[in-house]
């Protein structure tokens, strides 16, 4: 195990200390095929009045993507993908001290972002996709996500099988690590993702979901990104533009897990949703917000 006490996590020079509530990371897609926004964020200027706003809402962290990752989704070539998210990242940094996450698969993108402002990575494969992500993470001393796939984006729905889900990710977190750290990542660099969605049915990812407080005993923070998702859609019937309602769900039960960090769209209502859960259910008297006008 790699128990860090205070399950502190160092990005660049910044460090996210243990929180009694989950952080928030707020999702800036700067694609025209997002599955959850359809690319209202695709160009620059939109993307950085997102993000922007989502820094205003509460987000504690802006992860910022410039490529899809739903089921069936094609890869975008790299310097398309730098295109897109750098003038983003230069811009945001510009105007916001918000932690900045960029969501790429691509060392020499997230090279660019890094250099750009950015202080972590965000990798659906969990660093593996591109042989030199390691090697970039370590030198910049960067935060990293390790998400958990089974196959890629491309193929990962198709008939994902696990004998058990929840040991089967639990072991890849614990062969990555050591991975990780004899490549000379340091082990408070490292943020766990069960990767909601990256090859699961319906089944697994509640099964991933009630298994945080497992997840944690790896002495690691925990992120879950289920905002959306579809498997909200066999849980609630409802489509993409009608699941906040059940992502709230999700997140306020997660929050009573444990869990870390919450990668989510809708910032705004994570926050006050938060407070009231904190305030009822942790005896936390939050601070009192201005008065509206």
């Amino acid at each position: 195990m790699y128990t860090s006490p205070d399950m502190r996590w160092c990005c660049c020079e910044h460090v996210f200390e243990k929180s009694c509530q989950p952080r928030l990371m707020g999702i800036v897609n700067v694609t025209p095929d997002s599955f959850s926004d359809g690319g209202a964020f695709f160009s620059t200027e939109t993307a950085v009045q997102q993000a922007l706003s989502l820094a205003s809402q509460g987000a504690d962290i802006l992860d910022i993507g410039g490529e899809s990752t739903r089921p069936g989704s094609l890869s975008v070539a790299e310097d398309e993908e730098i295109r897109r998210v750098i003038p983003v990242i230069r811009e945001v940094r510009k105007h916001s001290p918000q932690a900045i996450s960029v969501d790429t698969t691509k060392a020499q993108v997230a090279r660019k972002a890094l250099e750009a402002g950015a202080w972590i990575i965000n990798d659906i494969s969990g660093l593996a996709f591109d042989a030199e992500m390691v090697a970039v993470a370590r030198d910049f001393k960067a935060g990293v996500i390790i998400n958990h796939i089974q196959g890629t984006p491309q193929t990962m729905q198709h008939n994902p099988v696990y004998t058990d889900v929840v040991q089967e990710v639990f072991e890849f977190f614990e062969r990555r690590i050591h991975q990780l750290i004899d490549s000379g990542i340091s082990a408070e660099s490292i943020c766990l993702d069960p990767g909601i969605g990256f090859g699961k049915t319906a089944a697994h990812n509640l099964s991933l979901l009630r298994a945080i407080p497992h997840f944690r005993k790896l002495g690691r923070p925990v992120l879950v990104g289920h905002s959306r998702k579809r498997f909200l859609k066999q849980l609630t019937g409802r489509e993409v533009n009608e699941r906040e309602y059940g992502t709230l769900g999700v997140s306020l039960a997660l929050a009573q897990l444990g869990v870390d960090f919450l990668r989510i769209h809708d910032v705004a209502a994570h926050r006050d949703s938060l407070l009231a859960y904190g305030a009822v259910a942790l005896n936390i008297d939050p601070e009192r917000p201005p008065q509206q006008e």
